[in-house]
């Protein structure tokens, strides 16, 4: 196992610049998930780190080793794609074992690392079968197992679950999660969903137009996105935004929209008065009021057993919300929706940049 360190790494493709200067820190067995919108960059870092795109500036190690120049064989990495990429006139056994075969290593130390494989990731059955045999879901399997007798300082998945149902994403993204546990493998993983992203990696990088906007643990970029894309992008159903303009009064904070209704402002909101910002709530920090809160137009009910989503209307503007409760609300009614003041977040309007104290 190994760190991998990304300093500086720029890449452009012919006079377009992709990646503008990347820093990010991959700690040695942890799990990082690059995340963003298609065409933030995230794969061609990745595979800038695998050695399959040349880097046009920075650096990138792989433990204490500079790697920018060395061909991927050498860089001691082991990368899961997205469509499996295995060998379709091979079984199970020979897709697993050919990297092993093409090193010259001993034949009962290949179906040692082989066997091994196959019993991590449930592969036993199947190993004289060919892809055109499989499932997705047990494609993706051997895609893994191929990766794991390898035994790699560091693994890279490009977006390994794209392919697979929503059933299927599901389970594959805890035996993905699983298979980390029991490895401790350095392990590197892109994908845009951010669901994936919250539920498998320790530690998220998001990414947009080849920047990074913020590298955290998942909980910290939901409880404290650095900007109102961080905001947007972390968090199903995502969060809502309603500008406004900061009104200070006695040491108090709060939010005027534009329609004059006023809310609450965090306790550490920053800012001055009057200035352009936005003010950011999660559908499931707010709660239902008598009076006061937000007034808004009931639009659509979507009742799901566990919760009750509705989408309302204030202003103009569509509000998200969920309530564990069960509710009947009738389309075209008004209710009073009230945000957790300390959930809450103001972001300046002009730069996106979350304002706090």
């Amino acid at each position: 196992m190994a760190s991998v360190t990304i300093r500086a790494v720029r890449k452009n493709f012919g006079e377009v610049p992709i990646l503008h200067g990347v820093d990010i820190a991959i700690a040695d067995g942890s799990f990082t998930v690059l995340v963003g919108p298609s065409g933030c960059g995230k794969s061609t870092l990745l595979r800038m780190i695998a050695g399959l795109e040349q880097v046009s500036g920075g650096e990138i190690l792989i433990g204490e080793r500079l790697v920018n120049d060395l061909p991927p064989k050498a860089r001691d990495i082991a990368m899961v794609f997205q469509n499996y990429a295995l060998y379709p006139h091979m079984t199970v056994r020979r897709n697993m074992a050919f990297a092993l075969e093409m090193a010259k290593q001993d034949k009962p130390a290949i179906q040692a690392k082989v066997a091994r494989a196959a019993e991590i990731l449930g592969l036993g059955v199947l190993l004289d079968r060919y892809p055109r045999q499989l499932s997705g879901g047990q494609r993706q399997r051997v895609a893994m197992g191929r990766a794991i007798v390898r035994d790699p300082q560091v693994f890279l998945f490009d977006e390994p679950l794209s392919n697979l149902d929503a059933k299927l994403r599901v389970a594959m993204r805890s035996e993905i999660k699983e298979l980390h546990q029991r490895l401790k493998t350095t392990s590197v993983y892109v994908t845009h969903d951010q669901i994936e992203a919250m539920t498998m990696g320790d530690q998220i990088v998001v990414m947009r137009d080849g920047r990074i906007e913020q590298t955290g643990s998942p909980l910290q970029l939901y409880d404290h996105p650095a900007n109102q894309f961080v905001a947007g992008f972390i968090g199903s159903p995502a969060m809502n935004f309603l500008p406004g303009r900061l009104r200070r009064e006695g040491g108090a904070a709060r939010v005027e929209l534009g329609d004059g209704t006023r809310l609450d402002a965090p306790a550490d909101a920053g800012g001055a008065d009057g200035q352009p910002v936005v003010f950011g709530t999660r559908p499931e920090h707010l709660m239902l009021a008598d009076a006061g809160g937000i007034p808004a137009r009931v639009v659509v009910t979507e009742p799901t057993g566990m919760d009750t989503f509705i989408v309302c209307r204030h202003d103009g503007m569509d509000l998200s919300a969920v309530f564990r409760e069960r509710h009947d609300f009738t389309p075209g009614s008004t209710i009073h929706l009230r945000p957790d003041r300390e959930r809450a977040h103001i972001f300046d309007a002009e730069s996106g940049r979350r304002l706090s104290g």
